[in-house]
């Protein structure tokens, strides 16, 4: 026997080589099965050596145009306008002013401890325009909300995605019967900042290929199912034709408009409307991947963008400034799910970053109390 196997050994040996080779497969298989990470829990620590700056306050002073604190009728502002100071933000817009009651203590609380730190904007029931009395009884409430001091009007994503007519038909950011809305607003002299659709990003397929992937991983709800959801181009074409029917109306379209992964296509609408501007509220990973276009960008149309946070954090706010005044290279968003790139610093020159900063929200919001800015340059 042993004999055979010395003469036909060579039959053997594919066999074995195949046995050696599943082997050797399996064990590297096992090997990486034992070493995965999730992409939410990678981290990986950059050994790159370059200069680093990490401002915690504004080179200039700033006045946060997009801002939601929800308690304020009862809440305690001191702890808030101390962390303020500490960032050197001027004024904070507070977008969640709501209506009715919920107003008049907002407003109560505000001016009866910091009356110049604070701007707020109320909110308007959409749902409410085949109601008996619309419009009338809102552009009456919109005209005493002025007159007790509210700057501007605030407009949730909701309108044009999900809120609906007494028929149940998805209301259009266009809806002909918002028009006196709109109108009003240019007529009182306060802005409309306006909230529409979302990423493009969550309208696409949730797969490897989607940027906002880890997002919609966290939170389903914000994917946009094609078959039950407006398009991002019907959402967002209905808002740019407000924006063209009511040219004596200024409006802020919030977190660049969506576009700010197509500047240009941003800038044409501002070539085109020049009663609309934007602010960087949440989207400030879109400039910061992209410094060098970012920047000619923002000097271009300087006149045009506004400073935002959105939800409110102190320390994030160190990010927006390192992006906006320093020039590191490399560095990491705040907040995973937005951006799983690097930021670049744009180092904008002094006199964008003040347009940028106050210049511009005391050019579209009225009544901002511009003494708190007349130190400007004693940093």
């Amino acid at each position: 026997m042993l004999q055979f196997l010395k003469k036909k050994w060579w039959v053997a040996l594919p066999f074995l080589l195949i046995f050696l080779g599943l082997t050797y497969w399996l064990i590297g298989k096992i090997q990486y099965l034992l070493n995965v990470v999730d992409v939410e829990d990678y981290a990986p620590v950059s050994t790159l050596k370059v200069a680093e700056h990490h401002p915690t306050q504004a080179k200039f002073p700033f006045i946060d145009v997009h801002n939601h604190q929800f308690t304020m009728p009862i809440q305690n502002l001191e702890k808030l306008v101390n962390e303020m100071d500490e960032l050197n933000m001027k004024v904070m817009v507070n977008l969640s002013g709501f209506r009715g009651k919920y107003l008049e203590w907002s407003l109560d609380n505000v001016n009866e401890h910091y009356g110049n730190r604070f701007v707020l904007f109320m909110n308007i029931d959409f749902e409410q325009l085949d109601d008996v009395g619309w419009p009338n009884e809102t552009l009456l409430m919109m005209e005493e909300a002025v007159k007790q001091g509210v700057k501007g009007l605030k407009v949730y994503k909701n309108l044009g995605l999900s809120e609906t007519d007494n028929e149940g038909n998805r209301i259009a950011v266009d809806d002909p019967r918002l028009d006196p809305i709109w109108a009003k607003c240019g007529a009182l002299g306060i802005p409309v900042l306006i909230h529409t659709g979302e990423p493009a990003a969550f309208w696409k397929p949730k797969d490897k290929f989607n940027e906002r992937w880890l997002e919609l991983k966290q939170y389903p709800s914000r994917y946009k199912d094609p078959e039950k959801t407006p398009s991002f181009e019907e959402v967002m074409s209905e808002q740019h034709n407000v924006f063209r029917k009511h040219p004596e109306t200024k409006f802020i379209n919030a977190h660049l408009g969506w576009f700010g992964n197509d500047l240009a296509r941003l800038g044409k609408l501002f070539d085109e409307l020049p009663n609309v501007y934007t602010e960087i509220g949440a989207v400030l990973a879109e400039l910061g991947r992209q410094p060098v276009t970012a920047r000619e960008w923002l000097i271009r149309y300087q006149d045009r963008v506004l400073m935002g946070k959105d939800t409110y954090k102190k320390t994030e706010y160190y990010t927006y400034f390192r992006v906006l005044e320093t020039s590191d290279e490399y560095f990491d968003y705040y907040r995973k799910r937005h951006a799983h790139w690097k930021m670049y610093g744009l180092a904008l020159p002094d006199s964008v970053l003040k347009k940028i900063y106050y210049k511009n929200a005391m050019e579209v919001i009225p009544g901002i109390d511009k003494t708190l800015f007349e130190t400007v340059g004693q940093h």
